[in-house]
């Protein structure tokens, strides 16, 4: 048991360091390639800390020159660290104002150009997705989690609408990414995780364009089955 409170010591000791590292390196560039590159190795030590194996399939599926809207089952806390580290591309995080108001850690957030989201105010949430549409639409992908917030019972929850409202606008690709396995390693206290290994699958890209704002249900129906259907088919062929 003393193994989960010196995690708990190097992850906050770590995002210090990388938080602090990214803020510096975003002033030499402005694109926010660089504190993201930063991130990923901030991600990196903490799954080696917690000994996560990590393996990837499907990198085929996608482009890294285009521009994505990637879309990931929220299993818990770990699930930040594990695209971080391991989905190979540019992208910016579509994530809860209230993480944007952890010291330093947010406002690194900021400066590497992720795009804050209050889903508690409809004006700032629309505000907010016509800034995705807009990076996006500069050649920079967008990570979304559809659920809006993580599993309380290792199943996926309802989706929400927001993103595929801005997939439709933008008519950018969805990328469903499915984490299997976390959810039976986490702790009851969903903060920290047992070592064990993780798969992150990458899907086909789904084409938005023949969608609309009218039609964008059709298009959240198609996502969440090849998500859900990958994501309940292993956990099926596991158990």
């Amino acid at each position: 048991m003393i193994r989960t409170p010196l995690i708990a010591i190097w992850v906050v000791l770590v995002t210090i360091y990388f938080s602090i590292s990214a803020i510096i390196v975003s002033f030499i560039t402005k694109s926010g390639d660089m504190p993201n590159k930063v991130a990923a190795i901030w991600a990196r030590f903490i799954l080696a800390a917690s000994r996560i194996k990590v393996e990837v399939i499907g990198l085929s599926n996608i482009d890294p020159s285009k521009s994505y809207i990637y879309m990931s089952n929220h299993q818990g806390n770990f699930d930040i660290p594990i695209l971080q580290a391991y989905l190979p591309v540019q992208f910016r995080w579509l994530a809860k104002a209230e993480l944007f108001n952890i010291p330093v850690f947010g406002y690194a957030m900021g400066r590497a150009g992720h795009i804050s989201i209050d889903r508690s105010d409809l004006k700032s949430a629309l505000k907010s997705l016509k800034n995705a549409a807009r990076i996006i639409r500069n050649g920079v992908s967008v990570l979304i989690f559809p659920e809006g917030t993580r599993s309380c019972d290792g199943n996926i929850r309802q989706f929400k609408k927001g993103g595929f409202i801005l997939s439709v606008d933008s008519g950018v690709p969805i990328v469903p990414v499915i984490i299997h396995g976390l959810w039976p390693l986490m702790l009851k206290n969903k903060v920290f995780v047992r070592p064990g290994n993780v798969l992150l699958e990458i899907k086909e890209p789904i084409e938005s364009t023949e969608y609309t704002r009218k039609t964008k249900d059709d298009l959240l129906k198609k996502v969440r089955y090849v998500i859900c259907e990958s994501f309940y088919s292993r956990k099926r062929e596991q158990s």
